[in-house]
């Protein structure tokens, strides 16, 4: 991997990150803690060179509701704004503004055996699920690959149950340059930079998921969120009696938003029975209010300003279909497209 990495740096001369964000509703402290950082994280360390979007396209293979993709969209432009996206070192955009990307998608499908596609874990597991089978949801691939490819992305962040979406858009690339390229790299091979995200329990002790119902939403607040906090399940253990900090959904919350003071603080109260369940939820409902309170004071300025966000989100596609037209316009020359 870290010699793919080396090689995709000597080809472009510098990094370029992509990563789409699927408007599937609210977003959660899984959604949070196991991504979103470290999206954040990484307009910093790759200023100007980050890609962001939001996936409306992809959201189509399950939302059939117009109003309901819109303010999805929205809400997703509004999370990620208010959490800390910064327009003036990061590309943000809605995917559906680009609409290179599905001429692309289809130049791939031209190259790509239906047998890849089936292959398709995600696919499978959607299915499985109980979603229909339609041919956009097993192309779906196919979409990615060139969300990823028309700009020219060097760095795709995922989790380690994603990594097989870069496993097909660099088939698929391969293919593609294969068919066309006659020695020249038309489309550039991305690597997986592996998201460092943590792990986050549910309200049941699950892994927090909106197929579980165990959410605790990242901009929830008031009688909500304290709804939610007090009702974590938790072991059956008198008051006075030392509690288990490392089999504890209530610790495993407060450490993520605590600082390590306050999280060895805690796990020494914890050990010597000096804190009960229903305390130590009242003081983990008071650090989620903490570490998110001028994300929310964001957000509501930023609902009151919706021409603002408008704004960011064209300027944004500007900027990334000027770098799709580039690759679309090489692509349509080798394949014989005027």
């Amino acid at each position: 991997m870290e010699q793919e990495r080396k090689l995709s740096s000597q080809t472009t001369g510098k990094e370029r990150v992509l990563s789409g964000i699927q408007p599937s509703g609210e977003l959660h402290l899984g959604n949070y803690f196991g991504a979103i950082q470290q999206h954040l994280q990484l307009q910093h360390e790759y200023p100007g060179e980050c890609y962001f979007f939001i996936a409306n396209y992809h959201a189509m293979t399950t939302t059939r509701d117009r109003e309901l993709l819109h303010k999805r969209t929205l809400d997703a432009a509004l999370d990620y704004l208010a959490l800390g996206l910064d327009p003036e070192k990061a590309t943000f955009f809605r995917q559906s503004d680009v609409p290179e990307v599905c001429e692309l998608a289809w130049f791939l499908a031209t190259v790509t055996p239906v047998s890849l596609l089936e292959k398709g874990v995600s696919y499978k597991e959607k299915v499985q699920r109980g979603i229909p089978a339609s041919a956009g949801l097993l192309t779906y691939p196919l979409l990615m690959a060139a969300d990823i490819l028309i700009y020219q992305a060097t760095l795709v962040p995922v989790g380690e149950d994603q990594v097989q979406h870069i496993e097909f858009t660099r088939d698929m690339a391969g293919f593609f340059n294969n068919a066309y390229g006659k020695g020249e790299t038309l489309l550039r091979l991305p690597v997986a930079r592996f998201s460092p995200g943590k792990k986050v329990p549910g309200l049941d002790g699950q892994k927090m998921s909106k197929s579980y119902g165990n959410t605790i939403g990242i901009f929830e607040e008031g009688k909500p969120l304290q709804k939610k906090v007090m009702g974590i399940k938790t072991a059956s253990i008198p008051l006075g009696e030392p509690l288990d900090p490392d089999n504890d959904t209530v610790f495993a919350l407060y450490r993520l938003v605590a600082s390590p003071e306050e999280t060895a603080e805690m796990r020494e109260r914890y050990l010597e029975g000096a804190i009960g369940f229903g305390q130590a939820k009242k003081e983990l409902l008071a650090k989620l209010d903490e570490h998110f309170a001028e994300a929310r004071e964001r957000r509501r300025k930023l609902a009151e300003n919706l021409d603002r966000v408008e704004e960011i989100l064209v300027e944004g596609a500007k900027r990334a279909r000027k770098l799709a037209r580039e690759t679309l316009e090489r692509c349509r020359d080798a394949v014989g497209i005027p």
